[in-house]
């Protein structure tokens, strides 16, 4: 997961009409990997392993509510300390929100590794579909903040690296806590990115030849996703 920081050097290969192109439709495609991962898989193995219902939801509210304030309180900085424009964040706020946003995934992910490989690997799966259009995203904009190309590079390989480190904590933890509550931690993250995150990003665009190749792409990662759970599902029966 780390290493997918990477995939923001392919930007320096492309054509910038051809990222253009690119771009939105693999944000879309995300966008519907993530809901369905959360909906399709994360979702219905929560329950079987929190019997709790009430519990279950509240802890689902409390992952998608920490990225919530997180992202509340980046922009809340930005927009204190930034002249201008507010919509984007400075590039050390990039660097510290990815930061963050990789640990919380690294401990999330992990833990359903640990639950279910198969579930784990999912989930990581539908994370990567996320990474490689953020990672192009941020990428782009260190560099037009006037990052030089290889030090944009480096510094995001630095700040996924958190995913890491988040991974060994609950490696480490596994022994002494029960770490079933990150299934719906996990799913929470992933519905408020996929819905405020990368939905919002991709419903700027106002052609309706553009608005119906979105969407078609969030419905392919919906049901790529849906695909694997069935798959995953049928494998444990």
């Amino acid at each position: 997961m780390s290493l997918v920081s990477l995939s923001g050097g392919v930007i320096m290969l492309l054509k910038k009409q051809t990222q253009t192109k690119l771009f939105l439709p693999l944000v879309a495609f995300s966008a519907g990997s993530l809901i369905g991962g959360a909906f399709f898989l994360m979702i219905p193995e929560g329950l079987h392993h929190l019997e709790n219902v009430e519990e279950f939801f509240l802890i689902l509210l409390a992952g998608f509510s920490l990225f919530f304030i997180l992202e509340q309180f980046l922009h809340y900085h930005h927009c204190k300390k930034a002249e201008s424009d507010c919509r984007k964040p400075m590039s050390y706020l990039i660097l510290i929100g990815d930061g963050l946003h990789n640990l919380i995934g690294g401990l999330s992910i992990a833990g359903l590794f640990l639950i279910d490989f198969r579930l784990g690997f999912l989930a990581w799966l539908g994370a990567v579909f996320h990474e490689i259009p953020q990672e192009l995203g941020d990428f782009a904009a260190l560099v037009h903040s006037g990052w030089e190309k290889k030090k944009a590079l480096l510094f995001n390989l630095l700040s996924s690296l958190t995913f890491l480190i988040g991974g060994l904590i609950t490696y480490f933890i596994s022994s002494k806590v029960d770490i079933s509550f990150l299934i719906p931690f996990a799913a929470g993250n992933f519905i408020y990115i996929g819905a405020t995150d990368l939905i919002p990003e991709v419903n700027k665009n106002t052609t309706l030849k553009n608005n119906i190749i979105h969407f078609l792409f969030f419905a392919i990662g919906i049901f790529l996703m849906f695909t694997l759970s069935y798959a995953h599902n049928h494998a444990i029966d």
